[in-house]
C-alpha cells in the first residue's frame, strides 16, 4: 500500500511523460512512489487524451487535494488518496512489465520491485530487495560484461536499454528487455533509477529460429553454388577430354599414313643408295678411262655422297622416333579422356598416371624431374577418367609449387584391399593456417586469374565418390605430400 507522510514540500525535476507508453507509465509510477516515500510531490505534465494522460491528471489533482487538506488533517482526502494509491498499486502489479527502482550508485541496489515479479520470475519482491546483489547475480554471465561496459552512460544520457538473460527460480533463463531511466532532483543530482523489465523470450526464440532458418538457407545456397561450380568444372574437364579424344582421333589418321610412308621411304632410300653403290662399283671396275673416273669422283665429292648416305639414314630414323612420340601422345590423350566410359571398370592406375604425365609434360619438364616409384598394383575398380583428373590436378599443383627446379615423386603401394597413390614435391609447401582450407571450394592462394580454387575441392569429391580418402602433409619450405587411398573393389554400390 502506498502511503504519504507529511513532509517539507520540495519540487523534483521530471521529464514529461511523453514518448512510449512504458516511459509515461514509469514517470507516473515514479512520482507516486517518490511521494509515498516522503520525497515530495512531482508535478506531472499531462498530454494527450488516453488513459495514461487521464491517470496523470488524476494524480496531479490528488496531489493538489492532499496539499490543500494536509494541514487540517482531512480524513476524507487521505482516504481518497489511499484509494488512489491502491488503484496505482493494482495497475503496477498487473502491468506486463516488472517495474523497479534502484539507488543511483555503483551497486544499483533495488529499492522497489513490483509484485508481478512473482508471476514472471517466481521471486517475491521482498527477497529481491533484501539481497543488494540480486540483480547482477541473476543475469547470465555472458551478458554481464556488455551491461557493465555501458551502464555508467546512464548518468550522461539519462536512459539506457538492454536485452539480457535473467535466471528464474527454477534455473531457466528468460530474455528480458530492460528500459532504465535516471531521475534527478531540482538541483540536478541523481535521485533514483527506475526501470521496466519485459519478458521478450518468445520474441527472441522466434528471432533465433528465423536466424537458424536463414543460416540453413544460406548454407544451402552455398552448397548449391559449390555444386554448380563443381558441375561446371566437371563439364569443362569432360569437354576437354572429349576435345582431346577428338583431336587424338584426327591426328591419328595423318600420323598413321605418314608413319607408313616414312617406313616405305626408308626402304626406298636404302634401295636407292644400293643402286648408286653398284653403279660406282661397275664404273670403277670397267675401262671407262681416266677422264670418266675423274669426272665420277668429282660428282661424288660435289654431292657429298658419303654424308648424304649417313645423314639421310639418321634423318629417317629421327623422323620415325618423332612419329612414335606423337603416336604415344595421341594414345595418352585417348587414355586420359576415356571418352564414352561411364561405367565402373577395373583399370590400371599406373597407365593412368603415365598418360597424365605425358599430357602434363610441358607443364613439368622445365621445372621438375619426375621420380616414379611404382609398386605392384592390382587393377582398381574406378572411373578412370575422373581419377586422371585428380592425378592431373595434384601433379600440376606440385609443379606450380616448385620455384626453380625440383623433384616430383610419385609412388604407389598396395595394402591389402586398398591401394595408395602418393604425389610429393619439394616445393614451397602450404602454410599451417591454409592447410585446413585447401579442399574448400573457391579457396586459392594463386593470383587472380590463375586459379579458380576448385581443383582440390573437385579432387576431394572424386576420391570420396570412389570410397577413398585424400590426406595431405605439408611444411613450408620443405614441400607437400598428398596421399590418395582407394579401395581395390571400388565403393559399395558401384555395380559389377
Amino acid at each position: 500500500m502506498l502511503t504519504t507522510e507529511p513532509t517539507a514540500e520540495r519540487e523534483i525535476r521530471s521529464t514529461p511523460p511523453a514518448g512510449s507508453a512504458t516511459e509515461r507509465f514509469l514517470a507516473i509510477a515514479s512520482a507516486v512512489d517518490c511521494a509515498a516515500r516522503g520525497g515530495g510531490r512531482r508535478k506531472l505534465e499531462v498530454g494527450g487524451n488516453d488513459q495514461l494522460a487521464r491517470l496523470a491528471h488524476n494524480v496531479n489533482q490528488l496531489f493538489d487535494l492532499v496539499q490543500e487538506r494536509r494541514d487540517d488533517g482531512d480524513a476524507a482526502a487521505l482516504r481518497e488518496l489511499e484509494a488512489s494509491n491502491t488503484r496505482l498499486e493494482y495497475l503496477i502489479a498487473n502491468t506486463p512489465a516488472i517495474i523497479y527502482s534502484s539507488v543511483p550508485t555503483g551497486d544499483f541496489k533495488m529499492t522497489f520491485v513490483s509484485a508481478n515479479a512473482a508471476r514472471v520470475l517466481d521471486y517475491q519482491p521482498e527477497e529481491m530487495l533484501a539481497d543488494p546483489n540480486f540483480w547482477f547475480e541473476h543475469i547470465h554471465p555472458e551478458d554481464i560484461p556488455r551491461i557493465f561496459s555501458s551502464l555508467a552512460q546512464i548518468f550522461s544520457e539519462g536512459q539506457r536499454t538492454y536485452e539480457y538473460r535473467f535466471r528464474t527460480r527454477d534455473g531457466r533463463y528468460l530474455w528480458m528487455h530492460d528500459s532504465l531511466r535516471l531521475i534527478r532532483d531540482s538541483a540536478g543530482n541523481p535521485l533514483e533509477i527506475i526501470g521496466s523489465l519485459t519478458d521478450i523470450t518468445d520474441r527472441k526464440t522466434m528471432e533465433e529460429a528465423l536466424q537458424r532458418k536463414g543460416d540453413e538457407q544460406q548454407a544451402l545456397i552455398e552448397k548449391l553454388q559449390q555444386a554448380q561450380a563443381q558441375l561446371l568444372q566437371s563439364e569443362k574437364m569432360a569437354s576437354i577430354g572429349q576435345l582431346a579424344a577428338g583431336v587424338a582421333h584426327e591426328i591419328n589418321n595423318p600420323v598413321g599414313f605418314v608413319n607408313s610412308n616414312m617406313g616405305t621411304l626408308c626402304k626406298y632410300v636404302e634401295t636407292l643408295f644400293g643402286v648408286v653403290q653398284k653403279i660406282e662399283e661397275l664404273a670403277l671396275a670397267g675401262d671407262c678411262g681416266a677422264r670418266n673416273q675423274a669426272l665420277l669422283q668429282q660428282i661424288r665429292e660435289d654431292a657429298d655422297l658419303e654424308f648424304l648416305k649417313e645423314d639421310t639414314v639418321q634423318l629417317v630414323r629421327e623422323s620415325m622416333e618423332g612419329l612414335t612420340r606423337v603416336t604415344h601422345i595421341v594414345q595418352s590423350l585417348k587414355d586420359f579422356s576415356h571418352v564414352g566410359e561411364i561405367d565402373w571398370q577395373f583399370a590400371d592406375l599406373h597407365h593412368g598416371l603415365d598418360s597424365t604425365l605425358m599430357i602434363a609434360a610441358n607443364e613439368i619438364k622445365y621445372k621438375a624431374r619426375v621420380d616414379r616409384q611404382y609398386g605392384k598394383l592390382p587393377l582398381v575398380k574406378c572411373l578412370a577418367s575422373e581419377l586422371n583428373q585428380v592425378f592431373m590436378n595434384l601433379i600440376v599443383n606440385a609443379s606450380q609449387a616448385i620455384r626453380g627446379s625440383g623433384v616430383i615423386t610419385i609412388s604407389t603401394e598396395c595394402r591389402g584391399k586398398q591401394v595408395t597413390v602418393t604425389i610429393e614435391d619439394n616445393g614451397e609447401g602450404i602454410p599451417a593456417e591454409n592447410l585446413g582450407r585447401i579442399f574448400n571450394p573457391f579457396f586459392t592462394t594463386k593470383p587472380v586469374g590463375q586459379g579458380t580454387g576448385l581443383g582440390l575441392s573437385l579432387s576431394y569429391n572424386i576420391v570420396a565418390k570412389h570410397g577413398g580418402r585424400i590426406d595431405v602433409q605439408s611444411e613450408p619450405g620443405l614441400g607437400t605430400r598428398f596421399v590418395i587411398t582407394l579401395p581395390v573393389d571400388g565403393p559399395t554400390g558401384s555395380g559389377t
